[in-house]
């Protein structure tokens, strides 16, 4: 089966290198959304979703925001979410984890491989 993955990530350039990642070299399709509410708009339309790859460093709705609407909404609260950040301070790997997000892929990562860290976290 197919995997099904919405990108949420204000960077036009990070979207499309994490969307060809994706779809090129794990087969899976990649739904994009350059905002927090276009992000949560699509988690909504595009079910069923099996992950949510998103950014916290996002103007006007940041990714912990995003995160948590996502959790508050019956629809979309069970789609596991993976972080993507450039910054990870040991305060924040303690706030990631009290989330209960999926996983965190730190900024910059190798487009290469950026699927199989994915694939790794989510156990596929």
């Amino acid at each position: 089966m197919i995997k099904r993955v919405l990108i949420v990530d204000d960077e036009k350039d990070i979207r499309r290198v994490v969307q060809i990642s994706l779809e090129k070299f794990a087969g899976w399709q990649a739904f994009l959304a350059e905002s927090g509410e276009e992000g949560l708009l699509k988690a909504k339309t595009e079910q069923p979703l099996d992950a949510i790859l998103l950014d916290v460093s996002m103007p006007d709705m940041d990714g912990f925001q995003v995160y948590d609407r996502l959790r508050s909404d019956v629809a979309t609260r069970s789609i596991p979410v993976i972080l993507l950040t450039a910054k990870v301070l040991p305060s924040d790997s303690q706030r990631f984890a009290k989330m209960g997000v999926a996983g965190v892929i730190t900024k910059p990562f190798d487009p290469m491989t950026v699927w199989n860290q994915v694939n790794t976290i989510l156990g596929w």
